[in-house]
């Protein structure tokens, strides 16, 4: 049976670097991250964009659900309410598979090192690192799998979800 594994996890917790890392030890598997759907320029969050970006994620993951070269698909995005998992599942409904929801969580000191770096390189303004903060206790609360990256690489994070999932 398919296994579909959604990693979430606040901005800058890790889970595009993590998913990456699965992708390379689960096989066969395919990755899709939800930014993905999301790079708009300029970037405007309206109820049209958000209802066309969860129909082209669903969409998508459908198309990966029916092609028979795949037994994992790795979906990681930003889901901090449990009614983003419904809108996401609930029109994969009808397919078989088994899900696996995986919440990415670590200390607000670890959080604030990592954005703070990725602040410094110029890959992400200083106005998410309050915003992904206030987010740290909403995973914690989730119905899902918690992987605690505090203190491990990406890499290790994978095979924790690898044990997880097999």
């Amino acid at each position: 049976m398919k296994k579909l594994i959604i990693i979430n996890g606040t901005m800058g917790v890790g889970k595009s670097t993590v998913s990456s890392e699965l992708h390379k030890i689960l096989k066969p598997s395919v990755y899709l991250d939800g930014d993905w759907c999301w790079d708009m320029n300029p970037f405007i969050v309206t109820d049209e964009n958000k209802a066309m970006v969860t129909s082209n994620i669903t969409h998508l993951l459908k198309s990966f659900l029916n092609n028979s070269n795949f037994e994992y698909i790795i979906f990681c995005w930003v889901i901090h309410k449990e009614d983003i998992f419904a809108q996401i599942l609930e029109p994969l409904k009808d397919y078989s598979f088994q899900l696996h929801k995986i919440s990415l969580v670590c200390s607000e000191a670890a959080l604030k090192e990592r954005l703070n770096r990725d602040v410094k390189i110029g890959i992400r303004e200083a106005d998410v690192i309050g915003r992904s903060v206030e987010r740290i206790e909403l995973y914690n609360k989730m119905d899902t799998n918690k992987v605690d990256v505090s203190d491990i690489t990406a890499s290790q994070a994978a095979k924790q979800i690898y044990e997880i999932v097999k």
